[in-house]
């Protein structure tokens, strides 16, 4: 991968070391504005990545930094071995991409699923390896587990379209760590991952987007792939790197780690924001903040609006295509030709767009009885809508 590097403006191992007091409290304010620019150094991306995503928070030392590290190490082995003692192929250097259960619970005894289980046909032996080397394929009646499993072969095939041109995915063993994790997450988070997946794509898919309704039910399922990828297929994978992290950066919250160790904590200190600390937030978060988004239930992700970004770019020539087959061709002749830092500027503007319409339309919704009598009841969703520009207004 050719890493490029923006003399100036890339986050640089000396810059990053000098955000850090003797004690390990990092200034995180002073790298945000810099990662924006230019992105991060590949000789320090994962230290980087870890705050940015909120592994760790910014107010933590060194030393607690390593207690955390050594504790979720142990949490992940003791997760790890109970999702072993459900499918042994969890942590066995080996996974799966064909349906090992029915949705009744019933076990696949096709040769592919025995193939990738490498047990015999009769096996001798219940959940842990017994003396044949083989296991007992049993019928299965808890609901949860019946839907772990069910999602192990899809994590499987998932892991196989990885981007092979990176080399760590060229090797069997890497590609099977990278399913245990997943297959790991989905068993102690499922719910969350669901909920989360299915928010964003409802944010994105905005009704009466375009009028023309020859695609297939107009729901652009390109958007999807762009969302759940974060454009991974239409940026090259340098750029790809830069653009996510000017989107961690821009919506940085500084109460990032909190949400996720203690949620109850976190509602406790909303709005906890001073002055002096609003510089710690990114400026995608700071605009919220300042609009008072920021009280809204789940705020809409960067994301969302660099889609939208994408969308009101090429307009005018998906609202003409006449089919799905045309709306993939303009999609195709994108990938790998949009530039990164333009794509988070146009996000950024149609996100101060949407602020203030969204402050306009609540402000109006106070006497909505009034407003009612003089609006169609679709006018504010159109009016939110209208602010991306993917609906005309009259």
């Amino acid at each position: 991968m050719i890493y490029l590097f923006r003399l100036g403006k890339t986050l640089s191992a000396r810059r990053w070391h000098a955000a850090f007091t003797p004690e390990g409290y990092l200034d995180i304010g002073k790298i945000l504005s810099r990662i924006c620019r230019g992105g991060i150094h590949p000789s320090i991306r994962g230290e980087v990545w870890e705050f940015l995503l909120g592994c760790y928070d910014s107010k933590s030392t060194f030393d607690e930094r390593e207690q955390l590290r050594q504790h979720r190490r142990v949490q992940y082995a003791a997760l790890k071995e109970e999702c072993r003692m459900m499918f042994h192929l969890i942590g066995s250097g080996r996974f799966i991409s064909a349906p090992v259960i029915t949705e009744d619970g019933d076990p696949i005894l096709d040769p592919i699923v025995l193939q990738e289980l490498n047990v015999a046909k009769e096996p001798t032996s219940v959940g842990p390896v017994g003396p044949s080397g083989g296991f007992e394929m049993v019928k299965e009646h808890d609901k949860r587990i019946i839907q772990w499993k069910l999602s192990l072969h899809q994590i499987g095939l998932d892991v196989i379209r990885t981007d092979r041109t990176l080399v760590f995915y060229e090797k069997q063993e890497n590609l099977s760590k990278l399913w245990d994790i997943l297959s790991v997450y989905a068993w102690f988070d499922r719910e969350s991952v669901r909920m989360l997946a299915m928010k964003m794509v409802g944010a994105v898919f905005f009704p009466k987007k375009y009028k023309n309704e020859t695609l297939g039910g107009g729901n652009y399922l390109f958007a999807f792939r762009m969302l759940m990828v974060l454009f991974r297929r239409e940026f090259s994978f340098a750029d790809s790197l830069y653009l996510w992290e000017m989107m961690w950066s821009l919506q940085y919250d500084l109460e990032l780690f909190f949400m996720y160790e203690d949620p109850d904590l976190t509602a406790e200190k909303s709005g906890r924001a001073n002055v002096k600390s609003i510089r710690q937030y990114g400026k995608y978060e700071r605009e919220n903040m300042r609009s008072g988004g920021k009280d809204a239930e789940a705020p809409l992700p960067i994301s969302v609006f660099l889609v939208a970004s994408v969308l009101k770019d090429k307009s005018a020539k998906l609202t003409e295509a006449r089919g799905l087959d045309e709306v993939v061709k303009i999609l195709n002749n994108i990938t790998g030709n949009l530039d990164a830092k333009k794509a988070c500027s146009s996000a950024m503007k149609l996100h101060k767009k949407y602020l203030k319409k969204a402050t306009l339309i609540g402000s109006r919704a106070v006497n909505l009885t009034t407003i009612s009598s003089h609006c169609s009841p679709r006018r504010y969703d159109k009016n939110l809508y209208s602010s991306f520009g993917l609906v005309e207004e009259h």
